[in-house]
Parts: C-alpha cells; structure tokens; sequence
C-alpha cells in the first residue's frame, strides 16, 4: 500500500519530468532562521551552542529544501543521465509565537490568480475529531525584491496572505510578545496535576495582548524534551521579541476515560501553514481536509487593503499562536518543505512608471517614489528615467504617464 509520501515522491519525479530543464520546483533557499523559544528548537534542526548562524541555515535548507540529483543508468546499452529532484525528509520547528523563517526558490513565483505555491507542515487529523487534531496554524507573508539585490532587505515590501481568520474579531494583528532567556540551572518547579510538565516556571514572557489575563505566563518544559529551548546559537541575547497578528486559540482538552488529558486543535478553514495535512496529490481541493495551497491573491498590505502582485521573490512563515496544550507542549509549526506550482511561469513585463511591480501605473507608484527619496532606502525601480538617481523627475515621469494613458 503507498504511503501520503510515496504518493508525492511519485508525483515529485512526474514533475521533475516535466521541469528538469525549467526553474527548480521546491524550495531551494533560506534565508534567515529566528525560532522563539519551543520544546523542538536545537533539535529540529539539531544545533550546537555557539554554532554559527550560516551553519544553522544550512541545516534548514538540508531538512526543508529539495535539492537536484543526477542519477545514471544504462537502458538497452544505453547510458543515460537523468535529473531527479530530491524532497528533503525532515523538518524544521518554529517554536512558540512568533518564531519565523524566511525562505524562497531559485526564481520568483509568478501571480497565476489561482493556487500559486504550497509551504507543508505536519498537521494532521484527530482519530476522535474530523475537524482537528494536530492544527498549528503560521502566517504566511510574502515579500518583493523591490531593491533587486536578490535578498530580504530593509528596501523591499512585505504583504500578509489574509487568511480565514483575518477578520475574525478575536484576530489580534498588533500583537507583540517578549521571552526572558531562562536560567537553565535554576531549580525546576514542577506541575502539581500533571507529570508530564517538570518545570512550569521555565521560560517567562510578557505581551501586549488585548485579554489583561493573557499579557504574562511561562512557556513549561515537558519531560519528553530536556535539551533547553533557548535557540543555542542565540545564547548572549537576553530578551526575544516579535511581533505580528496572533491567531485565537484553537485547542479543546476532550480528555480521556481514564482521566488523561486529550488535545485536539481544531482547523481554521484556509491560508495557513501546518493547519491542514498535506495535500499528496498537489490538486487544487476547494474543500475538504486537505490544504490546497495558497494564493498570492490574498495579499494585504498593513491596513488590510488587497494589493495586486504580479509575483513574489520571498516568504516568510511565522507561528500565530501563543498556545500550551499540557504535556503536547506550547503550539509551534513546524515546516517540512515547500513547492511552486508553475515553476515555468513566465515573469511578467514592467513598465518602467510601474515601480513597485504590481502590473499597473497608479498614484501608489509615485509614493514609492517619494518614500525613496525621502528614506534613502534602495530600490532600483524607483529610478524611472533612468539616470542614475531617485529625485523629483521620476516622479514627474510617472505623472506625465499617468496622465496621458
């Protein structure tokens, strides 16, 4: 009988068929790992203390990142060289809220209006609850290399993809939270009820969160993981803080005949990562259980209004959820790979006037403009007449056009 991954180790070779000369499908970078702290970091992947960061980074891009192989065999007398490309087995956590990851592939990922590219995790369902089990929702931002220098930057534009829970009124999008590295030979204060938890005074935070009852706690420490949580490569900072939109809760203690506690995290309709199971099949399923991926189409900007992209250079995932579900520990995401859907899209054509790329010439064009001279941030799109410089006739020149089309 196959297997979910057989099923898409299948489906990966028939598309690599189809690609092998074309833009690589799976993810193939990472840009930056900052995890909060949670009972799989230093594990998911395995770090050292002291480790520097780039060898963090690429132990992420070995458990997250497809890779190409070559594999020869001989048909008939024949040598032949095929290309195969490799799914990655492993994944990466992010811890508790906040922890976030920066990836993207060796291309840009074209705007096709549909479901655009797919970031997996390892939810899955409940043998007790069709509509939960194991739901630890990230958001999913994707960003524009409007500087052009091919890396996240402080020049280029960030946009949410609005998921179900956007406007759900318990969505809280200024959320920000604060971890206190914890002292790791401090005596341990275990739970009372619950065996499992040896210390519940492990890892402090505090946040701005709008229920007064949720704006401090502790992150406990669980008997099945006793390595610290602390990101060990991240030793001499004394204080994590993120910030971002903070999904409501999602988890139910159903609990067991016998008095165990059962947590079953219930799913969100759509647009996040490690909500839903994989869909093996890569289909566009409008409903049902699996997660069919996700559309750049959804993408707002920080008041909430749809932004129109042509295409996308990075993304980045971050855990929505300040979530302890007992001895299953706080709610982190993992992320176990990534695809492109149409790796072979072409890349649309810009107008000159069109500076930040969304496939037509408005007023919002001349403030990013303006927001470059006034900033002195890098984008070389702003420089529309091509002169060398960003000044007051590039934005003239988006003017003039506006005016006469």
């Amino acid at each position: 009988m196959k297997t979910a991954r057989n099923i898409t180790v299948m489906l990966l070779s028939m598309l690599t068929a189809l690609t092998m000369w074309g833009n690589h499908p799976w993810l193939t970078r990472v840009f930056e790992y900052r995890p909060a702290p949670g009972q799989f970091i230093n594990t998911m992947p395995l770090c050292r203390v002291g480790e520097p960061v780039d060898s963090v980074l690429a132990r992420c891009r070995a458990s997250i990142c497809g890779y190409i192989d070559t594999v020869t065999v001989t048909f008939h007398g024949q040598t032949i060289t095929r290309i195969d490309t490799v799914w990655a087995e492993s994944m990466i956590s992010l811890g508790g809220y906040g922890g976030y990851v920066i990836v993207g592939f060796d291309h840009p990922v074209v705007n096709m209006h549909t479901y655009d590219f797919e970031i997996q995790g390892n939810a899955f369902v409940s043998d007790r609850e069709t509509h939960g089990g194991s739901s630890e929702p990230g958001i999913v931002m994707v960003g524009v290399d409007m500087d052009g220098d091919g890396v996240p930057s402080d020049g280029d534009r960030w946009y949410e993809l609005a998921g179900s829970e956007y406007n759900h009124p318990r969505t809280q999008h200024d959320y920000s939270i604060t971890y206190y590295r914890p002292d790791e030979n401090k005596p341990r204060t275990p739970s009372q009820v619950d065996p499992f938890l040896n210390d519940t005074t492990y890892i402090r935070w505090t946040s701005n969160d709008a229920d007064p009852d949720s704006t401090s706690g502790y992150m406990s420490r669980n008997t099945y993981h006793n390595q610290p949580y602390w990101p060990l490569w991240l030793q001499d900072e004394p204080t994590m803080t993120f910030k971002g939109s903070k999904l409501r809760c999602n988890a139910v203690d159903l609990g067991d005949a016998d008095g165990q506690s059962y947590y079953v995290q219930y799913f969100f309709d759509w647009g996040y990562v490690d909500n839903l199971p994989n869909n093996p099949a890569h289909v566009s399923q409008e409903d049902g259980i699996y997660n069919p991926g996700f559309k750049i189409d959804w993408a707002v900007d920080e008041q909430g209004r749809h932004v129109n992209l042509t295409h996308i250079d990075f993304i980045k995932v971050y855990n929505a959820m300040n979530q302890y579900c007992g001895w299953m520990g706080e709610t982190s995401t993992e992320i176990a790979a990534g695809i492109d859907f149409h790796p072979d899209a072409p890349m649309p054509t810009f107008l000159p006037e069109d500076v930040n790329h969304d496939g037509e010439v408005t007023v919002s064009d001349v403030d990013a403009v303006i927001n470059v001279i006034v900033t002195s941030k890098k984008n070389s799109s702003a420089d529309v007449n091509t002169d060398g410089e960003v000044t007051v006739a590039d934005v003239n020149a988006i003017i003039d056009y506006i005016l006469h089309h």
